[in-house]
């Protein structure tokens, strides 16, 4: 396919330990911009007045002092709270939603990384999905290792990702296997091409 007359914004997905970073990593590589979920979120709600209020006011008035969120204090709500943190992701996605709109605005292909696809309400706004996976085992081994987290820690949050128990998975799963093995990068062309 033409690249001039292909204009799709694609998720890059996965468990952690999957491996989407490398994924990432490789398409800015060959020239393509990526959008990072994670720090976007952290400079968004860093920069608005009105998800600190929200904050404040729907999930805890201590996580924000002084205009400043105390993200310690945010965690521990959320963490423990499932409807805090609903309410977290409702007030902050909404303004990633928008934010990745303005970004991709005259881009041939876009690519979004985000580790919480669904939750985000990202897949209602992607025309294709981009699914890293590995192996359970090598996925724990690489979380260890980086995260320097347990084997039972790193089990448990694998076992937390749910991401397939979605009523209406997207319709447009495409899967790069990053297993060691398997080369990423004709998975990627490939798929860029297709």
């Amino acid at each position: 396919m033409d690249r001039t007359e292909n204009n799709r914004l694609i998720a890059i997905s996965g468990g952690i330990g999957a491996g989407k970073s490398v994924v990432c990593r490789i398409v800015n590589a060959m020239g393509y911009q990526v959008y990072d979920c994670d720090i976007r979120a952290k400079e968004i709600m860093d920069e608005s007045d009105e998800i600190k209020k929200a904050i404040a006011t729907e999930i805890d008035a201590d996580a924000v002092t002084g205009n400043i969120i105390n993200r310690k204090r945010l965690s521990e709500v959320v963490f423990s709270d499932r409807l805090a943190l609903q309410t977290l992701n409702a007030i902050v996605h909404r303004h990633v939603c928008e934010d990745i709109s303005e970004w991709r605005t005259n881009k041939e292909i876009s690519f979004v990384e985000t580790a919480i696809l669904y939750e985000s309400g990202l897949d209602r706004m992607v025309d294709e999905v981009w699914w890293v996976s590995a192996p359970t085992e090598l996925r724990v081994e690489r979380v260890m290792r980086r995260n320097g987290m347990s084997r039972a820690q790193v089990l448990d949050r694998i076992n937390s990702q749910q991401y397939y128990d979605v009523e209406t998975p997207h319709k447009n799963i495409r899967e790069i296997i990053n297993d060691g093995v398997i080369p990423i990068l004709p998975q990627i062309e490939a798929l860029i091409n297709h």
